[in-house]
Order: structure tokens, then sequence, then C-alpha cells
């Protein structure tokens, strides 16, 4: 089972389809796609996310908003 992480969007970009999201726990980002998402998010939006290996690093993943 995949480990969950919750941070905050700290920018997405609709147009181009990517963004960073900040984890909680530190202050490490991580890039997130639009296909990556099962919500739609918006900058500021508390989200929970998995992460996984991409091209170019680690990826968030099936990223939703919490409350």
């Amino acid at each position: 089972m995949e480990q969950k992480f919750t941070g905050t969007v700290k920018f997405f970009n609709e147009t181009k389809g990517f963004g960073f999201i900040k984890h909680d726990e530190s202050a490490k980002e991580t890039f997130v796609h639009a296909n990556g998402l099962i919500h739609e998010i918006q900058q500021d939006d508390r989200v929970e996310f998995e992460l996984q290996e991409g091209r170019k690093g680690m990826n968030a993943v099936n990223v939703r908003r919490i409350d």
C-alpha cells in the first residue's frame, strides 16, 4: 500500500497542467501534473497524495482535496 502524504498546493497552472505541492511534514516540494489529479486543485488547497517515481524525480499522484 502506498504511503499517503498531506500538503498545500503552492502553485498550479491550469493552462500548462502542472504545479507544486509543499509537504506538511517538511519544507519539501513535489511536482504534480494534471494526469496525477483525482480532483481539480488550485493554489492554497489542502491535499492528500502519494509519491511515484517520474522521469525527472518524484511526482505527486492520486492527488485529492481534503478539508
